[in-house]
């Protein structure tokens, strides 16, 4: 099939490799020429793993080509995947500047039918607006044919896209069509081998899904992170209580990881447009409101452990902090809404110089931060640690899993280490003897004091 993917970020990208994989004909159009540019010339722009080599050989096998011409990427294509940004607005809501661009440029060129299908994650009743812009655009062309506008959610982990792609758990399509149904169930049936996995619905359910889904997961986090909390004050320890609770099968043990909250491009940016879709409506949505508030507060919790142990030491002014991991995630480059900012922003503030590595994330952080004087971006993991009075762990990257502590004891001016993704143990800690501060975890801190 010839398909058309405007927008090259994590969706449309992983969306048009992933596609032309499984050959069809495949062009990615994008606005920016130095983005198309250094595509055509076999640099991805975002870090994904897996990504690089898919996009490379269906390059090189010529089902995959990228343009800045909408009406060149349109000319032969049945699908329409309209992959660009849906950037959170102050107030929360979802600006769809990007989306309406796409949409009018597709009336102002389309000359036949089309399936428009909005892979975008967009507030519910978008299809529709696309639908009225592109009619608008054609009236004005004196043109009056047949398209269709359907949702079709992405469902991606960013560090896990591809096979997500490849391998998806479910197929959400939205459309009243039953032929344009069927026409999406062929362009899938490559990736639905062992079983059907799509799920047709109406279109502002599609739509809704979506944000449901998203809304879940972010829930259990951030009820995760307030039995953490809990737990610290009760003398519990979260790791256990995970246990016993994820063993029950009506829970089970995914997302519910302790940690610094959830952030990344998708969860903070979801929760907040369906409180805001909520309240156009004119219902206030209370627990997704309070997930937020507490992913909001779990993000400087980190921040606030170590300025209170700091304290009778004469605070934090002055001392250098060594932090591991920036990205919001493992396997990813991204640090939009990373806990690390929130940490480094908060610490810096009060005069803490921050020595910071990360596996991926180190120009993006650079970029970001290259205002602040008290932070400096690592080239190397142990380097970070050099004159450093305790280490932080962000990122859960495996290469932090498991160090070399004795070189962490060595390195740090003192053996103090606050794991804000539990991936230490803090008994096998304290006999090596470090000071240990975990997220709901028991607490060891005699040993730098000592």
């Amino acid at each position: 099939m010839n398909i058309c993917v405007v927008g090259t970020g994590y969706v449309g990208l992983v969306a048009a490799a992933c596609l032309a994989e499984m050959g069809n004909d495949v062009h990615c159009i994008d606005v920016n020429p130095e983005i198309i540019d250094r595509l055509n010339a076999g640099k991805i722009p975002i870090y994904e793993p897996g990504l690089e080599p898919l996009v490379r050989r269906n390059c090189l096998e010529g089902r995959l080509k990228f343009g800045t011409s909408l009406a060149d990427g349109m000319e032969n294509a049945l699908f329409i995947f309209n992959c660009v940004g849906t950037p959170s607005q102050p107030d929360g809501s979802c600006d769809l500047s990007y989306v309406d661009q796409v949409a009018q440029q597709v009336g102002a060129v389309m000359t036949d039918y089309k399936i428009i299908i909005n892979k975008s994650t967009v507030p519910v009743g978008t299809a529709d607006r696309v639908r009225r812009i592109i009619e608008k655009q054609l009236e004005q062309r004196g043109l009056s044919f047949e398209f269709d506008v359907v949702s079709n959610p992405e469902f991606l982990k960013e560090g896990d896209a591809v096979n997500d792609f490849l391998k998806p758990d479910r197929v959400i399509v939205g459309t009243d069509n039953v032929r344009t149904a069927k026409l999406l169930e062929t362009l899938y049936a490559p990736f639905a081998r062992s079983r059907d996995k799509m799920i047709v619905m109406g279109i502002r359910s599609a739509e809704m899904t979506k944000y449901a889904a998203n809304c879940m997961l972010a829930t259990k986090i951030s009820f995760m992170n307030e039995v953490a909390n809990i737990c610290e004050r009760v003398g519990a320890d979260v790791k256990e209580v995970r246990m016993g609770i994820g063993s029950d099968r009506r829970i089970g043990y995914h997302f519910i990881y302790p940690g610094l909250g959830y952030g990344g491009s998708c969860f903070p940016k979801d929760v907040r447009a369906l409180i805001n879709t909520a309240g156009e409506y004119g219902y206030k949505a209370a627990l997704v409101s309070a997930v937020d508030q507490v992913n909001d507060h779990q993000k400087g919790i980190l921040a606030r452990k170590i300025n209170a142990y700091f304290t009778p030491q004469g605070g934090v002014n002055g001392k250098t902090l060594a932090l591991w991991g920036i990205a919001f995630k493992a396997n990813t480059d991204d640090i939009r809404e990373s806990a690390a900012l929130d940490t480094i922003k908060l610490l810096t503030d009060a005069g803490m110089r921050i020595r910071a590595y990360d596996p991926e994330a180190g120009r993006n952080a650079r970029a970001h931060l290259a205002g602040n004087d008290l932070v400096e971006i690592c080239e190397e993991q142990y380097e970070a640690l050099q004159g450093a009075d305790a280490l932080a762990v962000i990122t859960d990257w495996n290469q932090f899993r498991n160090p070399d502590f004795n070189k962490v004891k060595t390195t740090l001016t003192a053996p103090l280490i606050f794991d804000g993704r539990n991936l230490f143990s803090a008994t096998y800690l304290a006999g090596l003897g470090f000071a240990y501060f975990g997220i709901g975890r028991p607490v060891v801190t005699d040993k730098a004091k000592g």
